[in-house]
């Protein structure tokens, strides 16, 4: 295919793309105010707090996130996530209960809890996009129960009887049904993302993971065989103890800082196949920065004994959201007008306003 013709074109429509930064004002200090009283609040009152606590966290966030110089907004009430929240609940006493009762009450509540999950999660993702709002246009979802069972049903069950060698297409076809059917305003949102790249990723990330086992096991194992030919002459017995818990601390640290290499290369497969209308998302994330802020964020969090948890919760956040950009193509002023106006003329849907989020 000759792309000679297209190529003057292609430089005009490149010159029109503006890439837009997300910032993020939150501060550690402010939002720990805002934890302490949170998590008090929710003790004492059994629990029933946290759905207030959920909304104050949310607006927090959502007012501190910002494009282009004005920030997101979040509408959720705190009553429809405190249903949500009694709703599940009352399911897994339910399927507790059940399962010490007999084995065929427990398959039988698996089942009913099997065939009303999807439902729950459709609904609460309608609950909490509907609840959002970018310069007082809402965003949406427009996905159907159908959709949400196969997405959230049919397909965990294949990756869980294919020993989860599906998983890649499982998690792919979720990103799909949740950026595919989100909206903002009358715009909708797009990805493009293939099967095939979710699978390189997971092996990326499973090769990085066995890679570093392998080294693990190849320095613990001189050690420990070492020490096991030095009690079978009748000395360092301590030593094997020593050997294996530093075999299980190491194996347990590999895997943590192996996290942050799959959650980069997973937010920047999805961001980076995402798009608004013809707008695109861009996200660069770096695995060495995030392995750093996870990693220093878990020895504040044990230095602590846990206050540290939202000024790691801010960090991360941050670096997160700030890896972001979206790829106006053209001026953001003019699209953010015309999606006004095509929301003014279609109705801003608010009889579909929920009352009920699953809160997950």
């Amino acid at each position: 295919m000759d792309l000679t013709p297209q190529a003057p074109e292609m430089a005009n429509i490149s010159q029109t793309v503006k890439p837009l930064s997300f910032g993020f004002s939150g501060s550690g200090s402010e939002y720990f105010r805002i934890w302490i009283v949170n998590l008090l609040l929710s003790i004492v009152t059994l629990g029933i707090y946290s759905a207030w606590a959920k909304v104050r966290r949310n607006r927090y966030f959502y007012s501190s996130t910002q494009l282009a110089g004005s920030s997101f907004e979040y509408h959720g009430n705190a009553i429809a996530i405190l249903k949500g929240r009694i709703a599940a609940l009352v399911m897994i006493t339910a399927y507790n209960l059940a399962f010490k009762y007999s084995l065929g009450l427990g398959l039988l509540m698996m089942a009913l809890l099997a065939a009303v999950v999807p439902w729950l999660i459709w609904k609460s993702l309608q609950f909490r996009l509907v609840n959002s709002s970018y310069r007082g246009i809402r965003f949406g979802f427009r996905g159907d129960a159908r959709q949400a069972y196969l997405t959230y049903l049919l397909w965990p069950l294949l990756a869980m009887f294919s020993l989860y060698l599906l998983a890649p297409f499982m998690h792919q076809r979720i990103k799909r049904f949740q950026h595919n059917e989100s909206r903002f305003g009358a715009t909708h949102f797009s990805f493009d993302a293939k099967v095939r790249q979710f699978y390189l990723a997971y092996l990326i990330g499973f090769a990085i993971l066995l890679a570093g086992i392998a080294v693990i096991s190849l320095i613990f194992g001189g050690t420990f065989f070492a020490t096991l030919q030095s009690v079978r002459q009748g000395s360092g017995g301590p030593g094997i103890i020593f050997s294996l818990l530093g075999f299980i601390f190491a194996l347990y640290l590999w895997m943590f800082a192996v996290y942050p290499i799959f959650l980069t290369l997973l937010q920047n497969l999805i961001w980076n196949h995402t798009k608004l209308g013809v707008h695109q998302f861009s996200s660069q994330l770096k695995w060495s920065t995030m392995s750093f802020i996870m990693l220093t964020n878990m020895a504040g969090i044990v230095c602590t004994l846990g206050l540290f948890i939202p000024f790691a919760q801010i960090r991360s956040l941050r670096y997160r959201i700030e890896s972001l950009s979206f790829q106006a193509d053209g001026s953001l002023d003019h699209f953010i007008a015309a999606t006004q106006e095509q929301v003014s003329a279609t109705g801003e849907g608010m009889a579909d306003l929920l009352d009920f989020d699953l809160s997950l």
